[in-house]
């Protein structure tokens, strides 16, 4: 469990200002549920997925998409796993196969969301902080696994079913190679 605790240069919860806004999100919460919910729904409503509102900044590090207030699903998940690890709440990774939208010959990219521990359930949960529209709406359950996005398996959409400690190198290496999202978007990272 130690390994979805780890602060590093992604997952950066130590840095002052990741962990500021961890605890003061979260200062009157008592449970790892109402914390876990508080911070999620935080990341998804305040942070804007960059292409939602048209900004061109792609971040990588929990604390450059806190500095930036962006960034797409797989940054937006590295602030919140580094959130969550700053309160004490185990947070790994997931990714889920997409076809892009709009198909375009049908290939298929990644999508990136959170996995949490609730040491009080017991349990881990799967999170889509991605940020809503009025086609997605994802949202915190612990009973009913809502994410910002439904899988047609008839088009090779899956999710892989492994939690990652941390965020996988071909998203990191992709996020480190573009400045422009708009770049970014003509070679986002693909199944691996």
């Amino acid at each position: 469990m130690n390994d979805y605790l780890v602060s590093d240069t992604i997952v950066d919860w130590k840095a002052p200002e990741v962990r500021q806004k961890a605890l003061d999100l979260t200062r009157s919460l008592a449970g790892d549920v109402d914390k876990a919910r508080c911070l999620y729904e935080w990341v998804r409503d305040a942070i804007p997925h960059s292409n939602d509102v048209g900004m061109d900044v792609v971040t990588c590090t929990a604390s450059g998409v806190l500095r930036h207030g962006t960034g797409i699903c797989f940054a937006k998940s590295h602030l919140l796993a580094a959130l969550l690890r700053a309160v004490g709440i185990p947070a790994g990774f997931c990714y889920q196969v997409l076809r892009l939208d709009p198909p375009v010959n049908n290939e298929l990219v990644l999508h990136g969301f959170n996995c949490v521990y609730l040491a009080t359930l017991n349990k881990w949960i799967r999170l889509d902080a991605r940020g809503n529209t009025g086609s997605i709406d994802a949202q915190f359950s612990v009973e009913k696994e809502q994410l910002a996005f439904d899988m047609d398996p008839a088009a090779g959409e899956f999710i892989y079913e492994t939690i990652f400690a941390a965020p996988v190198p071909s998203v990191v290496d992709k996020l480190r190679k573009y400045d422009s999202r708009k770049e970014l978007w003509l070679d986002l990272p693909r199944a691996f």
